[in-house]
């Protein structure tokens, strides 16, 4: 077999693979996961960004017929929710992953802190209004989980409440899974050392600085309540209509060719199809032709 056979028959595999191989569980631990590793995958960084490619076409093509589809009626919706300490990688996701796709499809929403007139209302009032119609992809920077993470870490609510919130997520998901919302939630799983290497070279390149956020180490500080808060959140919320993925981001190029390949399986799972002409084919080309 040549190289180049081997490479387009590595994504098959992986493809195959990498559900089960990054899915979290009810009694998942957050420690057994190696933020450096490659699960599912055997290739190295070229091959990584050769089949990225791969996957990025596909991933146009199932996009295009997914948009289209809802042109003919079809209910279908896909959220993919992205989670995860800063400099992990969200943004390379959305440029690498969503950017192969066309933009007119996509619903992209970026979570920070609420505004004074969101925090007097319910923590799933804002996360409603941003979620995508039928035909689009759907993309949470950030998401409804801040608000038991942030919340649980900082003490911001009591522990009665975030157990409370915890269960409305689940019931909030369950109903999108209802609606013909496929969900797709990713913990992109960043080592406390790589995000240190990732921190300093945004505060020694002009060009990142614009990156770099004071409060980012003061996180740090608490990074092990953090994995804490992130294990119970996955633990109590990882359900059939709305599993966690738990990616290792040390390694960039995998992290986007993993969530790349989550994205594909979802739509090749909803297998959306081409509309059906509204009008006489053939009665428009002999229109066309004498034109």
């Amino acid at each position: 077999m040549s190289k180049k056979q081997k490479s387009k028959s590595r994504p098959v595999a992986f493809a195959d693979a990498v559900g089960p191989a990054l899915a979290a569980s009810a009694d998942f631990e957050l420690a057994g996961v190696d933020p450096s590793s490659t699960p599912g995958y055997t290739g190295d960084k070229a091959s990584g960004a050769r089949d990225l490619a791969q996957v990025g076409r596909e991933l146009g093509e199932l996009q295009e017929r997914f948009h289209a589809a809802s042109r003919a009626g079809a209910p279908a919706k896909v959220l993919l929710v992205l989670q995860a300490m800063d400099t992990a990688g969200k943004g390379g996701i959305v440029r690498h992953v969503i950017g192969a796709v066309d933009p007119q499809g996509v619903k992209l929403s970026a979570f920070k802190a609420p505004t004074a007139a969101e925090a007097k209302r319910d923590f799933l009032w804002r996360i409603n209004r941003a979620l995508p119609q039928a035909g689009f992809i759907g993309v949470f920077d950030r998401s409804h989980y801040e608000d038991v993470l942030i919340h649980k870490v900082r003490g911001l609510s009591p522990a009665e409440e975030i157990e409370r919130r915890y269960g409305a997520i689940r019931e909030f998901e369950a109903a999108l899974a209802d609606k013909d919302t496929t969900v797709i939630k990713v913990m992109l799983h960043i080592s406390k050392d790589e995000q240190r290497a990732r921190l300093a070279e945004r505060l020694e390149r002009e060009d990142k600085h614009w990156k770099f956020n004071p409060a980012d180490i003061d996180e740090r500080e608490v990074w092990d309540e953090y994995m804490d808060a992130y294990q119970t959140a996955i633990r109590r919320t990882h359900t059939p209509d709305a599993p966690w993925f738990v990616v290792p981001a040390d390694r960039k190029w995998y992290a986007r060719l993993a969530v790349a390949t989550l994205l594909a399986q979802a739509l090749k799972g909803i297998d959306p199809q081409w509309p059906p002409a509204d009008f006489d084919v053939e009665e428009q080309q002999r229109r066309l032709a004498a034109s």
